[in-house]
């Protein structure tokens, strides 16, 4: 039932389910808005079931995970406009532009209330103090693991930030101690970002989580983890203002290396521009 509406998914097995399953499938059902926001856990929670439960109703569906069948859930109830952007879209009351600013606006002001300068000044000093720093990413957190090579590497830091997942797994492979890894994953969730930590951590090497994505199995495995306070939304899947903030922090960690840095780091800087100065006309 690939296409098949999750709500409508849910009617048709009912008959089939645990009682406990009824139970989480009548409380869907009859709260289908207020289903789609929770964590698994804050849901299972909420209904009065264990988190297994809930996880095997998940895939009695047909999901491969609670975030699919988050996603299905909420493209039932969700309105086209509500699909397109992390924030509600209404002509009515202010214009796309407006809109788009505003919300990344926020979102970089909270993530700013949360941000600790003194984590941004170790991570930094880490960086230093590493053979190599390699960055992460996959989908659209592969364009934040771009940005931050792109960056750092005119420090005079040596940098790797491979693309295609196998080449990623394949680096991870040959990782040590004296390394530091950066992993950018927008939900935290994701199968393949998963097993690319656990590669890097039975290396040895440091891992930096970069997410807004504050119950993700990766944070038991990272070092230290920065945090985007983005707007969530569950009728989108894309890191929309997520992706801004998370670039907002790869440049304070560039700044915090370049104090840190000094003449030494403006040495590199310098060098690098004069060999691009080289090539414009």
């Amino acid at each position: 039932m690939p296409n098949t509406s999750c709500m409508l998914k849910i009617h048709e097995v009912r008959h089939t389910l645990s009682a406990k399953e009824q139970m989480i499938a009548d409380f869907i059902l009859q709260h289908p808005h207020s289903s789609v926001h929770p964590t698994i856990e804050e849901l299972a929670e909420q209904i009065g079931v264990s988190e297994a439960t809930l996880f095997r109703f998940v895939k009695k569906l047909g999901y491969a995970g609670y975030q699919q069948f988050r996603i299905a859930l909420a493209t039932d109830i969700a309105s086209p406009q509500q699909r397109v952007y992390e924030t509600a879209i209404d002509r009515g009351l202010e214009t796309t532009v407006s809109l788009v600013f505003k919300t990344n606006i926020n979102a970089m002001e909270e993530t700013l209330k949360h941000i600790d300068p003194e984590l941004i000044q170790h991570i930094a000093q880490l960086c230093i103090k590493s053979r190599t720093l390699f960055f992460f990413g996959l989908g659209g957190s592969s364009i934040v693991a771009l940005d931050a090579y792109h960056k750092l590497v005119r420090t005079g830091l040596s940098c790797c930030a491979p693309m295609d997942f196998h080449m990623q797994l394949m680096q991870a492979s040959q990782l040590s101690a004296e390394d530091t890894a950066f992993l950018i994953s927008h939900t935290g969730v994701n199968r393949d970002a998963l097993y690319l930590a656990e590669t890097i951590k039975q290396q040895g090497a440091k891992l930096i989580v970069i997410t807004d994505a504050r119950r993700s199995p990766l944070l038991k495995l990272a070092n230290h983890s920065l945090f985007a306070y983005a707007q969530a939304s569950p009728f989108v899947s894309e890191a929309f203002s997520a992706r801004i903030v998370q670039l907002a922090l790869i440049d304070c960690l560039y700044v915090s290396i370049m104090e840190q840095l000094g003449q030494s780091g403006f040495d590199h800087l310098e060098r690098m521009r004069s060999v691009i100065a080289q090539r414009r006309i």
